[in-house]
């Protein structure tokens, strides 16, 4: 009881007022970061959607698909997405030096995990909406993969 009032109005008049603040300038490389994971998964749809239109062919389609599945843990085509947070570096020394906040590696990290994440999550909805569709018209699959790709990055 002694403590909760001052540790309130220090609150209050430190660090409330600079929340707004700190969360828009955090934001910046967030977002940019899951904007790429999202550029990246439609370029690649976009790719197994142009193969399959020059070749035809539902073997290689399949092995394409199996291939995005592991999109999410190829660190060479996921690193953009990783650099774009990395900014966050910067921004969260100054509030390091301003706020005493510690852990910037951690937080760094947490977020390209969820990046990861929704990678992960996507090309998984993306196989699962896609699957019962391979057995189809060859003439429709591209125009269903489009569809699918659509739906998962609505």
């Amino acid at each position: 009881a002694s403590v909760s009032e001052p540790a309130q109005k220090c609150c209050r008049e430190n660090i409330q007022p600079f929340l707004t603040s700190i969360l828009e300038e955090l934001m910046g490389p967030v977002s940019s970061g899951f904007t790429e994971v999202r550029s990246l998964f439609d370029k690649e749809v976009n790719e197994i959607i142009q193969d399959f239109q020059k070749t035809n062919d539902m073997t290689r389609l399949k092995e394409n698909v199996d291939q995005l599945m592991t999109l999410p843990f190829n660190s060479v085509k996921m690193e953009p997405c990783y650099l774009k947070v990395n900014l966050l570096q910067e921004l969260l020394q100054d509030l390091k030096n301003r706020f005493k906040v510690y852990h910037i590696d951690f937080v760094i990290q947490r977020t390209q995990n969820f990046m990861q994440e929704l990678m992960e999550n996507a090309v998984y909805t993306f196989e699962q909406l896609f699957s019962p569709s391979r057995q189809a018209d060859s003439a429709k699959v591209a125009t269903t993969i489009e569809k699918v790709k659509l739906r998962v990055l609505k």
